[in-house]
Order: structure tokens, then C-alpha cells, then sequence
């Protein structure tokens, strides 16, 4: 699958678009051939699945395809893959029923940069075989904190966050949000934050598995437990941090802006 996308990386033909996907947005073919590709991959190796994808929505595979849902994003990050920035990967969890919270195995493949970065329930999370752990940082001052305003409601959403930004001095955003949970989950960054309310549940299923079973913590923005069904058409907000101290902190200032 990454040969598939790697050939059509920061080239004309990847952004001929192909109608619109199950998740919503223009389908590109570096997106389709990316999904061409997992699909091919599980039909040659046997695999029996529901597959849950941004591109095609859900599709039934092999003999038993109750049995297992593979929640996928063959390809996160297309915007930066057109333009040549290299910062993309693959998502993929797999899970017994078709909700978040019952994601049991989960892998994010860095397709630059021979990273990749698996769990499974109870058995801690790695990157490339090693364990991870998230970071110790609390103090916003020192923190690097991942933000994604890529959206109509920026104003919004940055007046929501404006106390949080005024006493941070490190955000960021890269543009592929499996592997910003997943920077988290490795304690490159500290914290993530989504609160669009627009990000896919097939972006998030496997970063946020991979996060958990780090030992960091990832949240409604009201602070109840992660969730969802596992649909293409499905979206989520979030708060991630490296450790409860960080999460209290940014907790305190988003609650403090919305009074």
C-alpha cells in the first residue's frame, strides 16, 4: 500500500477527484488507490472484515465479515501528500464491535518516515517495536500543544480557546491528525486538540486506541469518555493530553473562557 501512494505522491494526477467519498469530502486518486490497495491486501491475504472507510463507507470482505470491524484511513494527510509535505500515514483498528470504544489493535504508519506506531488492549503501545510513553511536561509555558482550526468556524472555536492560546507558547499543526495523537502518545508533543466537531471517526480510531494504551488521556471536550459508532459519516472533538495535570490545566482555561 505505501508503494500505491508513494507513486502518486506530490504528483498532477494524485488530485484528479473522483466524486465524493463516503466521509464527504472530493475524493482524490491517491486516496482511491490507497484504499485500492488495503482492499487488495486483505482480499490476497484471506482477511474476513467489515471495513469502515473514509473513501467507500462500510463494505463487507471475505466469508465472516461480522466478525471483525477494520476501521480505516488508508490515507491521512491527502492535502499534504498533493502538496509534497511530508507528513502523512495509514490508520488502521480493528475491533470485535463497531464502536471506538472497543477498539482492541490499532497501527498509524508514517509513510515518510519509516515510523510506525501499534498497540493492542493491555499490552501497552510501541513506535517501531519500542515502548512509548508520553510526556511528563504540565506547565502550558513549556508545553507543545497541537491545535487544528482548519475550519469555516475558526473565529469561533479560537475565541472557545483564546485563554488556553494566551498562556501557551508552543502550537502547532501539521496536518495529519493520526499522527498528531500519536506525537502525543510518544511524548514528541503534549497535547492535541480538536474541538471542530469535523474530524472523522475513521481519522481518530486508531492514534486514539494507540494514545490510551500509552498511558495519556483523550476526552470529550465536556470531559466524558471518547465514543462513537465507527462510520465514515461519523465526527468527533477531542482533548488529548501527554498526563492528568497537563489535561486538568487546559480543561481549566477552555471551561474559563466559556463562563
Amino acid at each position: 500500500m505505501m508503494k500505491e501512494i508513494l507513486d502518486l505522491y506530490q504528483t498532477v494526477e494524485a488530485s484528479e477527484g473522483f466524486g465524493v467519498g463516503a466521509g464527504g469530502d472530493v475524493r482524490k486518486k491517491i486516496d482511491l488507490a490507497a484504499e485500492k490497495a488495503l482492499i487488495n491486501t486483505l482480499h490476497e491475504s484471506g482477511a474476513s472484515c467489515t471495513l469502515i472507510s473514509e473513501e467507500s463507507g462500510t463494505k463487507q470482505i471475505g466469508t465472516e465479515p461480522s466478525k471483525y470491524f477494520l476501521t480505516a484511513d488508508p490515507l491521512d494527510g491527502t492535502t499534504n501528500a498533493l502538496r509534497g509535505l511530508p507528513f502523512m500515514a495509514t490508520s488502521l483498528a480493528v475491533s470485535r464491535k463497531p464502536h471506538l470504544k472497543d477498539v482492541e489493535t490499532a497501527l498509524v504508519a508514517d509513510l515518510i518516515h519509516n515510523v510506525t506506531y501499534t498497540a493492542e488492549r493491555g499490552q501497552d503501545a510501541f513506535r517501531n517495536g519500542e515502548v512509548i510513553k508520553p510526556s511528563k511536561i504540565a506547565s502550558l509555558d513549556e508545553a507543545v500543544l497541537g491545535v487544528d482550526l482548519n475550519t469555516f468556524k475558526a473565529k469561533e472555536i479560537v475565541n472557545h480557546m483564546i485563554r488556553l492560546f494566551e498562556k501557551t507558547k508552543h502550537l502547532r499543526h501539521l496536518g495529519a491528525n493520526a499522527l498528531e495523537i500519536c506525537y502525543v502518545a510518544d511524548g514528541t508533543t503534549d497535547a492535541f486538540i480538536d474541538l471542530r466537531g469535523k474530524l472523522r471517526v475513521t481519522d481518530a480510531a486508531a492514534a486514539q486506541f494507540i494514545l490510551q494504551e500509552a498511558g495519556a488521556i483523550i476526552k470529550t471536550p465536556d470531559g466524558k469518555k471518547l465514543d462513537a459508532l465507527l462510520d465514515a459519516t461519523k465526527r468527533i472533538s477531542f482533548v488529548a493530553a501527554a498526563n492528568r495535570k497537563l489535561y486538568n490545566n487546559i480543561q481549566r482555561l477552555l471551561k474559563k473562557n466559556k463562563c
